[in-house]
C-alpha cells in the first residue's frame, strides 16, 4: 500500500517530469529554425558541404538548399517575390542586386555589418562592394568574385620576341601585331567574340566613359571617351588582329587555343579550371594569365568588370538574424577556401587569397591583381538590356554596316528608349520631393 506521502511525492515526481518536458518541447520548437537557402548552378550542390557544417556549430538551425539552374534563377526569384514567397536568403548575381533591390525586396544590411565581429568592409575589394550598394545602403554581402583578365600562350608570345604581356595599350597592340604576323594566315593574336559585350564596355570603362549619364537614365555612348575606345576595339578586326567571329561560329575554344589559332583570350576565373583540364599536358607550362593592359598614360592594370555573386537576406524573411549567421560563416576566409577548392569560385574576401591555394597559384594570381581595379556596370535593372544592345552596335561596326559615329548615335538613341521609363519615374520623384 501506498501512504499519503508516498502519494504527495510520486505526484510531485509526475508532474515535474511532465512539466519538464513541455518546457524541453517549447524550448525545442523555439530554437529550432529552418532557413530556406536558394543556390544557383553547382554552387547549390557544393555549399552543402559547408551548411552541415554550418548546422553541427548551430544545432538550432537547419538550412534547407534548394539548387535552381541559373537559366531558371531570375523568372523563379521574380515569381517568388510576386507570390510572396521567397527564401530567407538566396545567392544573387550582382547585376540583379539593383532590380531586387528597386523592388524593395531586399533587406538592407548596413547595421548587421557594423555589428558583426566577423565582416570587415576593408577585406573586401572595393570595386566588388561597391557593387552591393545603392544609394548609400548595403543589400547584399560579396560571396564569390569573378573579373575579366587575359589568358595567352606564353610560347607564342616569347616567340614574337615578348617575355612578359605588355601593360599599356600601344605596346599590347605590337605584340598583338607580331604574334599574329608570325602566325600567318588563319592565325590572331586574340579571339574577341563579337557576341559579347564585356570587352567593348571594358575599354569604355578603362578611358573613363560612365556609359550611362544623367542618372544612368540616357547612354553617352557617342561621346568622345567611349567613342576613342570603341575605335580602339574596332581597328583590332579591322587589322586582321583579331578574326570577326561569335563564340557560336567557334567549334571548339580550346582546341582553337591549342592549335595557336589565337594567342590570347579575355576571359573569367572558370576558365582556370576548363584550360587546366582540356588543353594538353604538353601545353600546362605554355599558358598564363595577366592583368588587363591599360590606355596609355594611365597607370595599370586597366580596369575590368566588377563580377561575381552576393548573399542576399529577403525584406519578408522572418529567420533574418539566422539568415545573417549563416551569411557570416560563409564569409569567414577558411570557408571561402574550402568553396573555391570545391567550385573554382574565387573567394570575396581579400585575406583568403593569403592561404597558399591561392597564393601559390601562378594563373590565380592575375585575378588577384585586376580584382583591385574593377568596376562595376550601371546599377540599373536595364542593365543587361543595354549591354545586348552595345555587342548588336559592335557587331554591326565590325561587318561595316554603319560608320562608328551613326552606330553609336543609333546606339544612344535606342538606349534612351530603354530608359524612357526610368526617366519618367525620376522626374516625379523630383515632383513629389518637397
Amino acid at each position: 500500500m501506498i501512504r499519503a506521502n508516498d502519494w504527495r511525492g510520486l505526484c510531485v515526481a509526475v508532474i515535474g517530469s511532465l512539466l519538464l518536458g513541455i518546457g524541453a518541447c517549447a524550448d525545442g520548437e523555439r530554437e529550432s529554425i529552418t532557413i530556406r537557402f536558394w543556390v544557383m548552378g553547382r554552387e547549390g550542390e557544393m555549399v552543402q558541404e559547408l551548411t552541415r557544417e554550418f548546422e553541427a556549430q548551430n544545432p538550432g538551425i537547419r538550412v534547407d538548399v534548394q539548387q535552381i539552374p541559373w537559366s531558371a534563377a531570375h523568372e523563379k526569384l521574380l515569381t517568388a517575390y510576386v507570390g510572396r514567397a521567397t527564401p530567407d536568403l538566396t545567392q544573387l548575381g550582382n547585376t540583379w542586386v539593383p532590380e531586387f533591390a528597386a523592388l524593395r525586396a531586399l533587406a538592407p544590411l548596413d547595421a548587421l555589418v557594423d555589428e558583426s565581429p566577423q565582416i570587415d568592409p576593408n577585406d573586401h575589394f572595393p570595386g566588388i562592394w561597391d557593387t552591393n550598394v545603392l544609394d548609400g545602403e548595403l543589400f547584399g554581402l560579396p560571396w564569390y568574385v569573378d573579373t575579366r583578365v587575359l589568358f595567352y600562350r606564353t610560347d607564342l608570345l616569347r616567340g614574337a620576341g615578348y617575355e612578359s604581356m605588355p601593360t599599356h595599350w600601344s605596346g599590347w597592340r605590337d605584340a598583338l601585331r607580331a604574334v599574329t604576323d608570325r602566325g600567318g594566315p588563319g592565325r590572331y593574336g586574340i579571339l574577341l567574340p563579337i557576341n559579347e559585350w564585356p570587352q567593348p564596355v571594358i575599354f569604355g570603362l578603362q578611358v573613363g566613359s560612365s556609359l550611362l549619364a544623367d542618372r544612368d537614365t540616357r547612354g553617352v555612348f557617342s561621346q568622345p571617351a567611349f567613342r576613342e575606345s570603341f575605335r580602339f576595339y574596332l581597328d583590332l578586326f579591322r587589322d586582321g588582329l583579331a578574326p570577326p567571329v561569335a563564340n557560336n561560329e567557334v567549334a571548339n575554344l580550346y582546341q582553337e587555343f591549342e592549335r595557336g589559332t589565337f594567342a590570347m583570350y579575355i576571359s573569367g576565373p572558370w576558365n582556370l579550371g576548363e584550360f587546366r583540364r582540356r588543353l594538353p599536358a604538353e601545353l600546362q607550362q605554355e599558358w598564363s594569365t595577366a592583368p588587363l593592359p591599360a590606355p596609355d598614360g594611365q597607370e595599370g592594370p586597366g580596369l575590368s568588370l566588377a563580377g561575381g555573386s552576393s548573399l542576399v537576406v529577403f525584406r519578408s524573411s522572418e529567420h533574418q538574424q539566422a539568415a545573417w549567421r549563416l551569411i557570416e560563416f560563409l564569409s569567414q576566409p577558411e570557408q571561402q577556401v574550402r568553396f573555391f577548392e570545391l567550385t573554382g569560385d574565387l573567394p570575396a574576401h581579400r585575406s583568403a587569397w593569403n592561404d597558399p591555394v591561392l597564393a601559390n597559384d601562378p594563373q590565380a594570381r592575375a585575378f588577384a591583381q585586376q580584382l583591385e581595379r574593377v568596376v562595376p556596370t550601371p546599377k540599373i535593372p536595364e542593365w543587361e538590356q543595354v549591354a545586348n544592345r552595345v555587342w548588336e552596335a559592335a557587331e554591326q561596326a565590325i561587318h561595316g554596316a554603319n560608320d562608328v559615329d551613326k552606330v553609336l548615335a543609333e546606339l544612344d538613341q535606342d538606349v534612351d528608349r530603354m530608359l524612357a521609363k526610368r526617366r519618367w519615374l525620376m522626374q516625379q520623384r523630383e515632383e513629389e520631393t518637397p
